[in-house]
């Protein structure tokens, strides 16, 4: 995920991204109406959460399905706890209003990541959008934390080699980001971004 140049970088202090924190974060309760993102098994279950409370206008955040953008983000996690594109989306919206807990959510953006992490430990995806939502926060060290680990858990990932790779890039560690770089792109990683601006460095040699 890409950081546009000139938009000022906000900086959120983040009160703890201890894994440990349940009980301020809440427990998870399986089974009900929700299930695991990334399980074909929960399929049915997410398709109806996502009808009523992710439909695009929510995802793009302009407005809310059955209560505010934050409250139908909230849903979503609530049933799905490491729902990728609500996570990253939840970020966002935190990021946009200026707030840890956006209007009408259960819990704070970091709590959101917390339950996501304890529910699938091994699912890199929500390392690398987590990471993400940290370097735009403008929390470069604790970005690059979780952009290692969602390596670490996936490594055959292209879009996790090439998020990793850009936040390298971005710190002008070009060595660390051509390794990422190469990574990304022999997996099947279509973007050029990350080639370019290594290009731009005079760290790239097709």
């Amino acid at each position: 995920m890409k950081v546009a140049s000139g938009i000022t970088i906000l900086v959120i202090s983040i009160i703890s991204t201890n894994l440990t924190a349940a009980s301020y974060c809440g427990d998870l309760q399986a089974g009900g109406a929700g299930g695991d993102y990334t399980n074909s098994e929960d399929k049915r279950n997410l398709r109806t959460v996502e009808e009523y409370h992710f439909t695009p206008n929510v995802e793009k955040l302009i407005s809310g399905s059955s209560g505010s953008v934050g409250a139908d983000l909230s849903y979503t996690l609530l049933m799905f706890p490491n729902h990728h594109r609500a996570l990253a989306a939840f970020g966002n919206l935190s990021l946009k209003d200026k707030t840890l807990k956006p209007m009408g959510a259960k819990y704070s953006v970091e709590c959101f990541f917390d339950r996501a992490i304890r529910f699938r430990p091994n699912d890199g995806v929500v390392r690398m959008i987590y990471g993400n939502y940290l370097l735009k926060a403008g929390q470069t060290d604790k970005a690059t934390e979780q952009l290692k680990e969602a390596v670490n858990l996936q490594p055959e990932n292209p879009n996790i080699n090439y998020n990793l790779g850009l936040l390298y890039a971005q710190k002008k560690d070009y060595d660390q980001a051509k390794i990422y770089a190469k990574k990304a792109y022999e997996l099947g990683f279509p973007l050029p971004g990350l080639k370019n601006k290594l290009k731009e460095a005079g760290k790239w040699e097709d």
